[in-house]
């Protein structure tokens, strides 16, 4: 098993920023171009929705496994085989409060399988899409590129 992982602290209280990124159909916050619908009119916190995420001539799909406000954070795989040479991939993304000062500590981290000499590479790929949408979701957050509430069609 192989892991991805990154993580980034922002000005933002845990509740703010999890209030952004809670529902599983709501991806404009990552700046990623694209439409994102969850099928079958279940909602963006109910267990085994299906994202649909589309890009130009990319579609994915990807599984709701695990939801919780209380925990702020969602875990999820691909409902198809993964469009990389990974299988058994789950994520999770988890937002925690940073008591001391009132920010909050945001974490996204993979887990998966794939041939032993790859993994290398693919752990480093992911971790730098991670890093990217997080820091898409820092300047979601400060107003630039959006406003903080989810929007419609995302």
């Amino acid at each position: 098993m192989t892991q991805a992982y990154y993580s980034v602290v922002l000005d933002h209280p845990a509740d703010q920023v999890w209030a952004v990124i809670r529902d599983f159909g709501h991806y404009g916050w990552a700046g990623v171009e694209g439409e994102t619908i969850v099928e079958g009119g279940k909602a963006g916190d109910q267990g085994g929705a299906v994202r649909r995420f589309t890009s130009g001539d990319t579609t994915l799909r990807q599984c709701l496994l695990a939801h919780s406000d209380i925990c702020r954070s969602y875990t999820y795989r691909f409902c198809d085989p993964a469009p990389f040479p990974v299988q058994d991939y789950t994520a999770t993304l988890r937002v925690a409060p940073i008591t001391a000062d009132g920010k909050s500590f945001v974490e996204w981290l993979a887990h998966f399988d794939s041939p032993i000499e790859e993994r290398i590479r693919w752990s480093e790929h992911f971790e730098r899409g991670f890093a990217t949408w997080l820091a898409a979701l820092g300047r979601f957050m400060t107003g630039v590129g959006g406003s903080n509430r989810p929007a419609t069609g995302d």
